[in-house]
Parts: C-alpha cells; sequence; structure tokens
C-alpha cells in the first residue's frame, strides 16, 4: 500500500501518468485489461470536475484535492484486492461527497452497484459529521462507551462491507492529509480516526490499516509520547518488516529440515501499541519483547512443542519469558506457546506456536483476539457481534476464494437486536429494535420521561408510538408538570417496549394517593368495559378470579399499573364464555388433503369448501399458491407457476380464486363494530387496511355519510377470537386519523 503510493508514476509536467498508474493498480488488484476503461473513465470524471469547479478542501494540507484522494484511496483497496466496482465507487466518492457530482449521474454513468457503494459511504459520514466526539460523560457513559455506541450504529448500517473498506480507505487519506494541517483540524481527524475507524479496522481483521490509522492517530493526539518511542526504536517499522521475513525465511529452513509443515507469520509491532502496552503493564521499553513477533502454525499439539525445541536450538531463549498455555490455558480458553528469544544480530523476538485448531479458537471462538483483548466489544449485543463476524466472514471469503461475485454475501438472516439514536447535541443513544420517542425519553432521565409530552424525529413532529429506527435524531418535548399517560401501559397501544421505562411508569404510578388510583382505575376499566360493551358483570366474581380482595383493591391495582387492564378483561372474557351468547362463527381457513401423504394443511380462502393439494405440482407451504374451483372435487391448490393451472387461468378464469397457506383454525366469534368519524378521503381504506394487518377477517360493512356533520358512521361485523384482540383491534382503530368514536355493538 505505502509503496504504491509514494511511487506514483508522474508525467514531465508533474501530474501523474495515469497509463502507468493504472498498471499498477491492475498489477495489485489482479485485473485484466477490461477494467482500465471503466477507472480510466472515473478517473477521468474526478479530474474533470476538480478543473471546471477547484476544491474546497484547504483546511486539509497542500496537495490533497478530491482527484488525489480518489487516486489514494483506490491504491489502498487494490492492495486489499477489491474488485472493480469498489475502486470506481473510491475514486469517484470524494466527488460526491463535496457535491461536485450528483448520485443520478453517478447511477447513470456507472451502474447501480457504484451508485449503491458511494451512497452508503456518504451515509456514513452523515453519521459520523453528526455524532459527538468530544462529549464527556453522557447518560451515565463514559465517551469510551459513546464512541463505542457510534461504532455499534455504523456496523449496523452496513449491508456491504465494501462500503466499511472504503470508508476506512478515505479516512485513512485523510488522516495522512492533516499533516500539515492547522492543528485543531489534526486532532479533530485524528480523535474520529482512533475513537471510530481504528478499532472497527481492528474489528474487520484489517491490520495493516488499523496500525496505520492508530499510529497517525496517536503522533496528532500524543505527539510527545509518539516521538519518545520512535526515539527508541532503533530502526523504522519497515525495517523491522525486513528483518521479520529474513527470521520467517530462516524458520522455514530449520522446519524443513525436520519435516514438519508451518505455516509461518510475521508481524513488526507499531509505535501506538507498543505505548499501549507499556501503560497496561506498566513496563518499560526495554521490558517490550513483542516489538517484532512470529507465530507458528502446526498440525498437532506433539509438534508445537517439537517446534519450541527448534526455535530454542535456533537461538537463546529469554529467562522467564516462557508460557505454556496449552498445559495451562488462560481462562477464557486460549492456548498457545509463547517463548521469547535472541534472535539474529541480538534482537528480541517473541515467537507464539499453536496448533491449527488452537488458532481457530483463538481468532473466531470464545477466546477470539479482538474479544478478549479489546475493550471495545464488552457489553456487545448479540447482532452486533453476529454483524461483525458477518464482515469478517466476507473479507475471509474473498481473500480465500476470490473472484465471488460480492453480491453473494450479502447479509442473510441477521436482525438488528438494537438501534442507535441521536439526541439533539450528537450523543448516541442505544435502545432496543421497535423502542419509541417515551423509551428514548425514559433512557434519557426518569425526570424527562415522566414529563415528556411530544416528539420530534429527524426534526418533524411524531407520535409517542413512533417506532425509531437507527441514525434517527429524536428530540424530546417536556412539560411543566410531571404527568404520564396511564395509556403508555396499555401494550396494545405500543408506547412502551423498555421494562426501564416500564419500571419508572410503574413506580410513578404507585407514589399517587390511593384514592386517586382508585378513581383512575374505575375511569380505565369502564371505558375499556363500555368500548367493549361488557354488560351486567359480576364484579364480585371478577374481583375473586383475580384473588384480590375488593372491587376497590382491583381498581388501585389498575390505577397503580400493578394490574394491567388486558389481564382484566381477559378474566371478564373467562367469566362471560362459559355462558357466552355470542355467535361462533365459521373459520374462513379449510382443510386440503394431500392424497399421497395423507396429511392434511390448512388453506385460506376455501371456507367449508372441499378442497385437495393438486399432485401435478404438489406445493408445500410457503410456496405461492391459487385455487381452481374443479367439477365434484372441490377446490384443487396449485402453485402460482404450475402450467396446468396457468392454462386453466387463462381459458376459465372465473373459476380460479385466491388462497394462501394459513395456521390450524381455532375459534372465532362474529363481533358487531361501530365506528364514528369525520368524513375524509381515504377513511374507510385506512380501517380496511389496519384489519387486515391484524388478519381480522371483515363479514359484513355498512357506511352512512352525513354531509351537513361531515361524519361518517360505519357498522362492521368482524371475527375475533378473544377480548383481548377485540381491545387490541378497537384501540388501534381508535387512533387512526379523524376517527372520534370506535366502540362495540352493546
Amino acid at each position: 500500500m505505502v509503496k504504491v503510493r509514494e511511487d506514483r508514476p508522474v508525467d514531465l509536467d508533474g501530474a501523474v501518468d495515469l497509463d502507468s498508474w493504472l498498471e499498477k493498480i491492475c498489477a495489485l488488484a489482479h485485473y485484466d485489461e477490461s477494467a482500465k476503461a471503466q477507472l480510466i473513465k472515473a478517473c477521468n470524471t474526478a479530474k474533470s470536475l476538480e478543473l471546471e469547479q477547484g476544491d474546497p478542501n484547504s483546511g486539509w494540507g497542500e496537495g490533497f484535492t478530491t482527484y488525489s484522494a480518489g487516486l489514494e484511496m483506490a491504491e489502498i483497496l487494490a492492495d486489499l484486492q477489491m474488485d472493480l466496482d469498489t475502486i470506481t465507487a473510491a475514486i469517484l466518492y470524494r466527488s460526491v461527497r463535496e457535491d461536485k457530482i450528483s448520485q443520478k449521474i453517478i447511477l447513470d454513468e456507472f451502474g447501480e452497484t457504484v451508485a449503491n457503494l458511494v451512497d452508503g459511504v456518504r451515509r456514513m459520514a452523515a453519521i459520523s459529521g453528526l455524532s459527538n466526539h468530544d462529549a464527556g460523560a453522557v447518560f451515565g457513559q463514559e465517551s469510551e462507551e459513546q464512541a463505542e455506541n457510534v461504532r455499534k450504529m455504523l456496523v449496523a448500517m452496513i449491508d456491504d462491507v465494501r462500503v466499511a473498506l472504503i470508508k476506512l480507505a478515505e479516512r485513512t487519506c485523510a488522516i495522512r492529509a492533516v499533516k500539515k494541517a492547522p492543528g485543531e483540524k489534526r486532532k479533530k481527524v485524528a480523535k474520529e480516526v482512533s475513537e471510530i475507524y481504528a478499532p472497527l479496522a481492528h474489528r474487520l481483521g484489517i491490520g495493516h490499516i488499523k496500525w496505520e490509522l492508530e499510529d497517525l492517530a496517536f503522533r496528532y493526539l500524543q505527539p510527545y509520547d509518539y516521538k519518545y518511542i520512535a526515539k527508541l526504536l532503533d530502526e523504522r517499522r519497515l525495517d523491522r518488516q525486513v528483518y521479520i521475513d529474513q527470521v520467517i525465511n530462516m524458520i522455514n529452513d530449520a522446519l524443513g529440515r525436520e519435516n514438519i509443515k508451518a505455516e509461518v507469520h510475521g508481524r513488526a509491532k507499531h509505535i501506538y501499541s507498543i505505548w499501549r502496552k507499556m501503560r497496561r503493564k506498566n513496563i518499560s521499553f526495554s521490558e517490550v519483547y513483542d516489538i517484532r513477533a512470529i507465530r507458528i502454525l502446526v498440525n498437532s499439539e506433539r509438534e508445537c512443542y517439537a517446534v519450541l525445541g527448534i526455535v530454542h536450538a535456533l537461538w537463546r531463549n529469554i529467562p522467564h519469558e516462557f508460557d505454556d498455555y496449552i498445559a495451562n490455558p488462560k481462562e477464557n480458553g486460549y492456548r498457545s506457546l509463547h517463548t521469547a528469544v535472541k534472535g539474529p544480530d541480538n534482537r528480541v523476538l517473541e515467537v507464539q506456536i499453536r496448533s491449527n485448531t488452537m488458532h481457530e479458537e483463538a481468532e473466531f471462538g470464545v477466546c477470539a483476539h479482538w474479544r478478549y483483548k479489546d475493550t471495545d466489544s464488552e457489553g456487545g449485543h448479540g447482532s452486533y457481534e453476529q454483524k461483525i463476524e458477518w464482515l469478517r466472514q466476507v473479507l475471509e471469503w474473498h481473500d480465500e476464494v476470490g473472484g465471488t461475485p460480492w453480491e453473494d454475501h450479502l447479509p442473510k438472516g441477521i436482525e438488528q437486536d438494537r438501534i442507535y439514536v441521536f439526541t439533539p447535541e450528537g450523543h448516541v443513544v442505544d435502545l432496543p429494535e421497535k423502542a419509541t420517542p417515551v423509551d428514548f425519553a425514559f433512557r434519557i432521565h426518569t425526570d424527562v420521561g415522566i414529563r415528556c409530552r411530544g416528539a420530534k424525529v429527524n426534526g418533524r413532529i411524531v407520535p409517542l408510538n413512533h417506532p425509531l429506527k437507527t441514525a434517527d435524531q429524536v428530540e424530546v418535548l417536556t412539560g411543566k408538570r410531571e404527568a404520564p399517560s396511564r395509556d403508555w401501559l396499555n401494550p396494545n397501544l405500543g408506547y412502551v417496549t423498555t421494562s426501564r421505562a416500564r419500571s419508572r411508569l410503574h413506580q410513578w404510578f404507585k407514589l399517587q394517593d390511593r384514592d386517586q388510583n382508585i378513581a383512575d382505575g374505575r375511569a380505565m376499566l369502564d371505558h375499556e368495559f363500555k368500548r367493549l360493551a361488557l354488560a351486567g358483570l359480576n364484579y364480585e366474581e371478577l374481583t375473586q378470579k383475580l384473588k384480590l380482595k375488593s372491587l376497590d383493591d382491583l381498581y388501585a391495582a389498575v390505577g397503580m399499573a400493578d394490574l394491567s387492564v388486558d389481564r382484566v378483561i381477559n378474566a371478564a372474557h373467562r367469566l362471560i364464555d362459559k355462558d357466552s351468547s355470542q355467535q361462533t362463527v365459521g373459520s374462513m381457513v379449510g382443510r386440503a388433503s394431500n392424497e399421497e401423504s395423507g396429511v392434511d394443511v390448512y388453506i385460506d380462502g376455501v371456507g367449508n369448501l372441499m378442497s385437495h393439494i393438486a399432485q401435478c405440482c404438489k406445493p408445500i407451504p410457503g410456496d405461492g399458491i391459487s385455487g381452481y374451483i374443479t367439477l365434484g372435487r372441490g377446490v384443487s391448490i396449485h402453485r402460482n407457476d404450475c402450467a396446468n393451472f396457468l392454462q386453466r387461468q387463462s381459458e376459465e378464469p372465473e373459476r380460479i380464486i385466491t388462497v394462501d397457506w394459513a395456521e390450524k383454525p381455532g375459534r372465532l366469534y362474529s363481533v358487531g363494530i361501530f365506528i364514528e368519524a369525520f368524513d375524509r378521503h381515504g377513511l374507510l381504506r385506512d380501517i380496511t387496511t389496519l384489519l387486515d394487518r391484524e388478519r381480522v377477517n371483515v363479514s359484513a360493512l355498512t357506511t352512512l355519510s352525513n354531509k351537513e356533520k361531515s361524519t361518517a358512521e360505519m357498522n362492521l361485523t368482524i371475527e375475533i377470537e378473544d377480548f383481548g384482540a377485540l381491545s387490541r383491534v378497537l384501540a388501534k382503530l381508535n387512533h387512526l386519523p379523524n376517527v372520534s368514536i370506535v366502540r362495540r355493538h352493546s
């Protein structure tokens, strides 16, 4: 990577010799001649935009332009052997970010993949720009935890690992470029790189980018410590790497003479890593024995000890610097042999010896290097670790297989269990998936939650049960008085999803006077009983069923939120159900027999009609299906792509019905619902869409509009399984715009 950057070919005018540069890039990335056309087009586009519009990057230092940055990013990514679209996106990215060219032009000129990559990197840049890297303790979290939340937010947004690699290449260019920039600019970029992007490179296993980012950030953030360590090193890192390569050759020769097959790797420790180890272990520079390190992988545990003997025969070991983690594994299960020796030229050399199995456990098992050695993964969430593991695997597959389309490695089945949102000040707050502004308010502080009256998301007023998404910016609107709504604890309304918010609300309501709780509980139950048309209920029997002493205790328990309204309604339902006069309706779900296996499956849309699985295509649950009404054999269930079905569909479309797979049907009740609303366009559509989303079947519907009052009255008959489901549906209908009254027919 560094060599290409230093040796970038130039012509007599001092400009980049594009032909020679492309030769180097194609050689590094292993491209054939056909790739050059797209790269030339991208380079010429970026260069022409710079010449036409100038460059606003004066704060970055001399020589940093959108065009030069694009070439440098391409060099870094070519060294990683990225595909053509990735390098094309890298060349164009800075031009798009500086608004010199639109995303649409990139899409039209270079295709959807390049445009998506550029857009993904822009979104990462926007998130990083919004975050507050200078924050101290926020919401009980130190600045390190805030930085970790930003990293998790960025990872949650990545659907293509190439986006992360382009961003890492761009930040590498940026921190190189600030060498001659003003001091404040250097520190700002270095802080962001050290907190966000160096750890991200580490978690992705891209060591050489991580080392460069860490060293340069360390150089700008702590220049005195950096110079101190640099002076103590008797050679440049590049010279240390040459030394490591010589040692690897010597070890390979010695192992070859003993007929031991092994993989030997080496690395020269970088300045920041040396300084961090000195601080962590409180040791002097002379006690850092792994400035030059070798790792030897063999096939068996027995060979580990054989190789240890060979190494000690080659060079004298340093006393008290041998650890046998095979005989005595670490607490996390890590196994390996560690020794330090005086290598060639009497220089200290650390050697790690382990089997391939031990190495797999160390890298990808519970004792993975990036888990036990870093602090940034503590308290990590499952989906975050799963996403990181997927990203690392994609990079490994690319390194091992090569040539596989990147689109084949898109995430499958990785569901985010956390979201990461911004406060107006740019602090990052992590919340469970589907969290709401009320959850956010209580996450900030209990007092903010108790006084919450409204919320803005990305500058727009939203309902308090609005589900938040990663990267949303949330502002809580508070009142002067503490007055939370008891509706927030109604699970059907979706205001609260976190246990923290729920428990804080429970505590607040418990502190209210008993008389007030009784009054609130009575009002809540009366409202719900009236809406559900539960008349003639035996309250004494209901109280006994809930194991409470009196009706006042029942009201108080509901008012204090110790007892949910849903639980009371379900208990009332069970009491009524013993002598239920409700009309039980037949389900729209019927059985379709598989003649070959004798197994029945359930089909939604056939009702009580006789039905069977067609033997010509034999659909199974999950396939797209349709029904064909036969003569004498009921409904035949076919796959949508069945040739016989397609022919019948074209010849007899009137005999085709829409069906779908269904669960085993339960008992349903026919219930009447009355709705009154201010009439508006789309009202009926919104109501039926909601019922469809709740999977509620409507068996009858009448509407009456009053033109003078601009109101509409609707009477619906729906099929519902219990009072809990009815309560949920009524609550959601009541929250539709313009709906004023929703209740069950008495």
